[in-house]
């Protein structure tokens, strides 16, 4: 259990998270049919937190450690919370490819937040253009259209969504310099119970007045994002972490808009313009380039 898997192994996995999280963008906006924001966050990990909870009784892996609350709390606020919370939110006016492609600035805060965390893992001068790159690519995404392209509130929304991938971020490398010997349950399970518990008493005071509607297409939504979107895609991140760096593990984030957009472009009608195109080509391209490994001096 302690050998490293092989690049194969590493590259399938890491193909099977694009695609699943490729179409998440896309089911919740089918699932905010009938849940409110904050409470489909809540019962989407609570439901996978039960899961991956029953998961670890059946293995018997003891996932009560008292030295890493701190590292539950964390993911619990950061990835969990504060970035799924923003990104439903926002869903509710900005088309699913957009915030898609927007949250795929994540590698680019990896990278900055990485420089004082992960000393291996330094900014090097592609770094620096790839940040550039990508900023720029915000920029074009952030310009007119927007306002137009989904309603008055879009361009607000769109802004403040961008918190997520900081927060998303900031959990990432943490996970990374601190995490190495939690097993991936541990890691999963107890974040998710506690992200459930506090954004459903969040939800309980500012969405009481909004009705759930136990429709089969949002519950079904609901079921996806819980078991294949969450359960199954971060026990399998996190393994995955373990095996490279935070900056190679952050790189499917620039490959997840391309499964969003097609998506929501092709069965969920949502409107692409040039200049989503144009933007989310730099926003690659600075990935690409702060990806780049640092050449060994």
């Amino acid at each position: 259990m302690s050998s490293s898997p092989s690049r194969l192994t590493v590259v399938a996995t890491l193909a099977l998270l694009v695609a699943i999280w490729g179409t998440t963008w896309s089911v919740i906006r089918v699932s905010l049919d009938g849940f409110p924001p904050l409470t489909g966050v809540a019962v989407r990990f609570a439901i996978a937190a039960a899961v991956l909870w029953g998961l670890a009784r059946v293995r018997g892996i003891s996932l009560w450690q008292r030295d890493h609350v701190w590292l539950w709390l964390l993911q619990a606020v950061l990835a969990f919370s504060l970035t799924y919370g923003l990104v439903y939110w926002a869903e509710q006016w900005v088309p699913s490819g957009l915030v898609s492609v927007l949250f795929s600035t994540f590698p680019l805060f990896v990278v900055l937040i990485g420089y004082t965390i992960l000393p291996g893992e330094r900014l090097a001068a592609w770094g620096i253009l790839g940040v550039l790159m990508g900023f720029a690519g915000v920029a074009v995404i952030f310009s007119d259209d927007v306002g137009g392209l989904a309603g008055p509130q879009a361009r607000q929304a769109a802004a403040v969504v961008l918190l997520a991938p900081v927060g998303a971020a900031i959990a990432h490398v943490t996970v990374k310099r601190y995490a190495q010997g939690v097993h991936p349950l541990a890691l999963t399970a107890p974040p998710m119970a506690i992200t459930g518990v506090l954004l459903g008493t969040v939800a309980l005071v500012l969405e009481s007045d909004r009705p759930i509607v136990l429709d089969t297409a949002p519950v079904l939504a609901t079921l996806y994002l819980a078991l294949a979107g969450s359960a199954v895609t971060f026990s399998l991140y996190y393994w995955v972490l373990k095996h490279v760096t935070a900056i190679q593990m952050s790189l499917i984030t620039y490959a997840i808009p391309v499964v969003a957009v097609t998506i929501g472009t092709v069965f969920m009608d949502e409107p692409l313009t040039w200049r989503m195109l144009a933007g989310s080509a730099l926003v690659i391209l600075g990935v690409g380039f702060a990806a780049r490994p640092r050449a060994q001096s």
